[in-house]
């Protein structure tokens, strides 16, 4: 199962990169715990310093941008098959 944090203080970037985790999930019938990280120290914990941020199994994937849904597939896709 796939372990995913969206970082961010509930920015409407933050809260649409939430969104689209959640329904590219939803498409590609991936299972994953999903959470949500809003305190700031805990996002500089995890290397995250510009939001919003986007980590997958320990690894910061993005920070500072939205990625696109075909983005997000690609990550999740190569995520879960490893």
């Amino acid at each position: 199962m796939l372990e995913i944090k969206v970082a961010g203080s509930g920015c409407t970037s933050c809260n649409v990169l939430e969104a689209r985790v959640k329904k590219v999930l939803e498409e590609l019938r991936i299972e994953a715990m999903l959470m949500k990280v809003s305190d700031f120290n805990e996002m500089a914990r995890l290397g995250i310093l510009v939001t919003p941020g986007l980590i997958i199994n320990g690894e910061v994937v993005s920070q500072g941008k939205l990625p696109s849904e075909s983005t997000l597939k690609d990550w999740l896709e190569r995520s879960e098959s490893r």
